[in-house]
């Protein structure tokens, strides 16, 4: 008769005698992506209409985002925590870092799509500059938008896990502990939650862009 490991991969028991712990974990986890891609998303905006606004600064932007996107993940929080003395803000600087390269790419791509006519047809209802490109080109680029919230979104929530350098990391505080202890239980739960949350916010900005750009549902 074949009895259950000592240390299954699979545990409800784990996760009834330890919630507290992940229910923590899982907080901080969804905490920082949300406020990261909010921050990253309020900064990448403005510098990616002056990129589109300025063309001869759009490779320095995006050079600049590019070369923060560089820095080693581990490294990076390493540098960042002498500076800034507090774990939560530290992973949170690190985290808007990483997501502005998608961010403002992907935003500015959806500016210099929008169709020259569109815009024209705006100049010559008198629109000036500055209101083309709130009222007519931002608002075109939309979908550009999402993708690159998307992609950020995802991206992030792999990242929050490599703030165990500076003990902050959210769900993978449990992974490195299980991985410490040899716990399988505790690893796979971490990590499958963290599946969870990047699909399941995934799946909701889908839904959003897709109730914002209507438009776009019948271009096929």
């Amino acid at each position: 008769m074949s009895t259950a490991p000592d240390n299954p991969w699979l545990s409800w028991e784990y996760v009834q005698r330890n919630w507290s712990d992940i229910a923590t974990a899982l907080s901080q986890h969804v905490s920082l992506t949300l406020e990261a891609i909010a921050l990253a998303t309020a900064i990448a905006l403005p510098l990616a209409a002056l990129a589109h606004l300025r063309p001869r600064l759009s490779g320095t932007v995006l050079g600049l985002s590019g070369a923060l996107y560089t820095i080693p993940s581990l490294a990076l929080f390493a540098i960042l925590f002498p500076l800034v003395r507090d774990r939560r803000v530290t992973v949170l600087v690190g985290l808007v870092m990483y997501a502005l390269l998608v961010l403002v790419r992907n935003i500015l791509v959806g500016l210099q799509g929008v169709d020259p006519a569109i815009t024209d047809a705006a100049r010559g209802l008198g629109y000036g500059r500055t209101r083309i490109l709130v009222a007519v080109e931002l608002p075109n680029a939309l979908p550009a938008v999402i993708t690159g919230i998307r992609l950020a979104t995802v991206t992030t929530v792999a990242l929050v896990t490599i703030g165990v350098i500076v003990g902050y990391g959210g769900l993978g505080q449990l992974m490195f502990r299980g991985f410490r202890s040899q716990y399988h239980a505790e690893v796979l739960t971490s990590t499958l939650l963290t599946v969870a949350i990047a699909v399941v916010a995934d799946v909701v900005l889908w839904g959003v862009g897709r109730l914002a750009t209507p438009w776009t549902r019948g271009l096929r």
